[in-house]
């Protein structure tokens, strides 16, 4: 069994998505649809742009989940995919690719999301920090015993936890888990708070969105980041979707439950193709993974 696998920020890179819009008429075509629903040209960033341009959140986003979807599609009758993911942001290109939203309503999400997202980061100041070598368990306890707030927010891997909250929320649990043995507690150079009580305010305004979108039965089960189990049910996928902004990413147990369930390959699809297929590793090096 495959399992087809999208990534989220941090995938980017420069020049993302050129030989694609070069050598084939249908990435053209859908990188141009892009453009217009966007409303500006975000071929000439992702083509040409700097690292730090393509950083900037309202065009990281949709950049992302536009190299995935359009290498999924580029793949025509080869993507058969018998299971898929997305962490995080990646949820929408596993939506698209999989058949459960179409195109066009699953780029417009991510415009809205990674708008309403960066509104969240400029009203209230948050960050995240990766705990690389603690239990998850005992990072959870560190978190819950912080008054202010931070939360578990992507399980990525086993050994690696990230943590989001307020910045001295973040500060005080990094020291604290210093202390209890943590390997490298590093605070990371992000917006905000993602996947975290403070994005509130953009899970409400993105609810109403997803709520006005069709969902559609997926080609295969999709594992999403707050309930990682194989669900196809489009009302489902919807709520779910729906809860992802405020809830954590559920990538380790959603690793375990696909293999668990008989996935025997991982297939990274868009981005740099790289940490999706680090993450597998880390979780049962046996497997074999690879990019599209």
């Amino acid at each position: 069994m495959k399992a087809y696998v999208f990534p989220g920020q941090a995938s980017q890179f420069e020049g993302m998505g050129k030989d694609m819009y070069d050598e084939s008429t249908l990435a053209k075509d859908l990188f141009e649809q892009a453009n217009d629903i966007l409303g500006f040209r975000i071929t000439d960033v992702m083509f040409e742009g700097s690292a730090e341009d393509l950083r900037q959140t309202k065009i990281t986003q949709p950049a992302v989940f536009l190299h995935s979807v359009v290498k999924a599609k580029m793949a025509g009758e080869a993507f058969q995919p018998d299971a898929v993911a997305g962490h995080s942001l990646g949820e929408f290109s596993a939506l698209v690719a999989s058949g459960a939203m179409n195109f066009e309503d699953g780029l417009r999400l991510v415009n809205q999301r990674a708008m309403a997202m960066q509104k969240a980061c400029e009203a209230v100041e948050g960050t995240m920090a990766a705990i690389i070598g603690l239990d998850d368990a005992l990072i959870e306890e560190v978190c819950e015993s912080i008054e202010e707030v931070v939360v578990a927010a992507n399980y990525n891997c086993p050994g690696q936890l990230v943590i989001s909250g307020s910045v001295e929320g973040i500060n005080k649990a990094v020291e604290a888990l210093k202390e209890k043995g943590a390997k490298r507690a590093i605070v990371l150079a992000v917006g905000g708070a993602f996947h975290s009580p403070l994005m509130q305010p953009a899970k409400d305004e993105l609810e109403a969105a997803i709520a006005n979108t069709n969902f559609a039965k997926p080609s295969c089960p999709i594992y999403q980041n707050v309930n990682p189990i194989p669900e196809s049910d489009p009302d489902k996928i919807q709520q779910n979707l729906i809860m992802q902004l405020t809830s954590p990413v559920r990538w380790t147990q959603t690793m375990n439950n696909m293999i668990a369930e008989g996935v025997t390959e991982f297939i990274e699809v868009g981005g740099n193709g790289k940490t999706l297929q680090g993450f597998v590793k880390k979780v049962d090096r046996k497997f074999p993974t690879s990019a599209l």
